[in-house]
């Protein structure tokens, strides 16, 4: 059966002397992963479609087994991507954190959306740090995890101080803080943060601006959820890792103001 089915470039992997193995995530199918042969041939035609983050419309003849890539078009290469060391680090992760919480031909509503919108907000120069917490906080619910983050998980209520409970895997109110003792404070504007990074699409925030204080403290919540509940070691992490602890390895940039 031949498929034509839009979707992005997650892995690509060699295989052989010629082929490569290509997984995409696609609107119509979700996780699809196709043996592109001939794809290392500096000739291909299908060099320039099977490239790690493109976008692109691909024709691909599925079996019983895995499939085969025929033909491809490219839409958008996000060459900015590619060429920025930063912008690329954070792609991979996102692209890792998708490829590692959804499962082969099962396709997952909002998946699609969220994985175009944070490569083509990054693409366009917004801030890559801030476009994976987006990331990271919205495929908690594909991992099985729902934060509750509407109200006290405990009392149930909207208003007072509010802390972030690792036990709760939300929030708690200051008349539930003794509920957990190791629950992280969080200010209003935290908060709001966390609520807009778990339920506002990206294509509604524009570019977001937030202080590198601000994100490492976010990053810290999230990962820690993804350590303790879910257990999902991603490599690309320590990779970025390594890019906290030696800043001069990226461009010196201006601080920015928050937003």
């Amino acid at each position: 059966m031949m498929n034509k089915w839009e979707g992005i470039v997650i892995r690509s992997i060699p295989y052989g002397e010629s082929n490569s193995i290509v997984t995409l995530y696609t609107r119509e199918a979700g996780k699809v992963t196709a043996m592109a042969r001939g794809a290392k041939k500096p000739r291909s035609k299908l060099v320039a479609v099977t490239q790690l983050f493109t976008y692109g419309s691909f024709l691909i003849r599925k079996g019983r087994g895995m499939g085969t890539l025929e033909q491809g078009e490219q839409i958008n290469s996000m060459r900015f991507i590619r060429e920025d060391l930063e912008a690329m680090a954070y792609t991979s992760y996102i692209v890792e954190i998708v490829d590692r919480l959804t499962e082969e031909n099962e396709r997952r509503q909002g998946v699609y959306t969220l994985l175009y919108e944070a490569l083509n907000a990054i693409n366009e120069h917004y801030d890559p740090e801030a476009i994976s917490l987006f990331v990271e906080w919205k495929m908690l619910v594909v991992g099985g995890i729902h934060p509750i983050l509407h109200e006290c998980a405990n009392c149930h209520a909207t208003e007072g101080e509010f802390a972030f409970s690792f036990r709760a895997i939300g929030f708690i109110c200051h008349r539930c803080f003794h509920t957990d003792k190791y629950s992280v404070r969080i200010t209003p504007n935290q908060l709001k943060l966390i609520r807009t990074f778990a339920t506002v699409p990206i294509s509604s925030v524009g570019d977001l601006t937030l202080k590198k204080e601000t994100k490492t403290f976010l990053k810290r919540i999230v990962r820690t959820v993804y350590d303790e509940q879910l257990g999902v070691y991603f490599k690309t992490r320590a990779f970025l890792d390594q890019l906290e602890t030696t800043p001069n390895l990226l461009p010196i940039k201006r601080a920015p103001k928050e937003e």
